[in-house]
């Protein structure tokens, strides 16, 4: 039984310290929050408020994002790490605009049909911009809901971590989600950012430390299959964005030779690094032969 996590400790204790972060701010719209969570997919809150705040004021609604080039919010995309990110979102706010008016759906389902968006940043906007009661799972959550509920630590992300979630919504005696429940989504995210950390988990300030199962069989470490992990150096990753720097900071298309320059260690790995930007979309070849940002040929 997922039965063990109360949300009222967990609610005064976000309404208490819960972080002023800039996506959270009243007047904020849908269209900012979906940016918000599309920037901060595997990217730290640190590196996105800057970065975000930029955005919002740049193109405050989609249609002003879907009237640039590509090539320029790709460069505006900047050093955030995964830059087909900027590249959906730019189709997104395409259809946003055509479709939607300008207006960012309020459920899941609708949200899910759009360019880019998955099935957690679909429940993240749906909850967070909208105040729909559906579950929102990411890696802070998962921790929380492994240690607290299930006492270990978290394994691999699995179908089980959506229903576990959902389970713990607040309800009504109707058994219908109680209207805090968007707020105690928020909440066990927060919990996880901030006390319920990967390391070093900070267990005296945390409101639930009297019924957390994890925490009242001693903290037991991981003993389950080997965790996913990813690399950065030397990996293909890096290789492209070695390549896209070098795109970036040019005012115009470039030789071949530019970007043969940005990767020396491993001549194969470059060119697939670059064969896979030209299949992505991110870099165009121009009719002379050179290499620029998407829609910027």
């Amino acid at each position: 039984m997922v039965d063990s996590l109360p949300p009222e400790p967990v609610l005064h204790w976000f309404r208490r310290v819960r972080r002023p972060l800039p996506w959270r701010a009243s007047g904020v719209t849908g269209w900012h929050i979906l940016i918000s969570e599309i920037m901060l997919q595997q990217t730290p809150v640190a590196r996105v408020e800057g970065p975000w705040s930029e955005w919002v004021s740049r193109w405050p609604v989609p249609s002003a994002m879907a009237a640039a080039p590509a090539g320029e919010v790709l460069r505006a995309w900047g050093k955030l790490g995964y830059p087909r990110r900027a590249l959906r979102l730019h189709e997104c706010a395409k259809v946003l605009a055509a479709e939607h008016d300008d207006v960012v759906p309020d459920d899941v389902a609708t949200l899910l049909g759009l360019p880019g968006i998955g099935d957690y940043t679909a429940r993240a906007v749906a909850c967070f911009a909208h105040g729909q009661a559906v579950p929102v799972v990411d890696t802070n959550v998962r921790r929380v809901i492994a240690r607290a509920v299930h006492g270990r630590e978290p394994g691999n992300p699995s179908k089980a971590d959506l229903a576990d979630a959902e389970a713990l919504l607040p309800r009504l005696h109707d058994g219908s989600p109680a209207p805090e429940a968007p707020e105690f989504s928020a909440a066990l995210m927060e919990l996880g950012a901030l006390v319920c950390t990967a390391r070093n988990p900070r267990c005296a300030e945390c409101p639930i430390s009297r019924s957390c199962r994890w925490l009242g069989r001693g903290r037991p470490a991981y003993d389950g299959p080997a965790r996913r992990t990813q690399k950065y150096e030397g990996t293909d990753r890096q290789a492209r964005g070695k390549l896209l720097d070098v795109l970036r900071a040019a005012p115009g298309p470039v030789e071949r030779a530019r970007l043969d320059l940005a990767w020396t260690r491993d001549l194969a790995q470059r060119d697939r690094a670059l064969d896979s930007l030209l299949t992505d979309g991110l870099v165009e070849l121009t009719d002379e032969g050179l290499f620029c940002l998407a829609g910027e040929g």
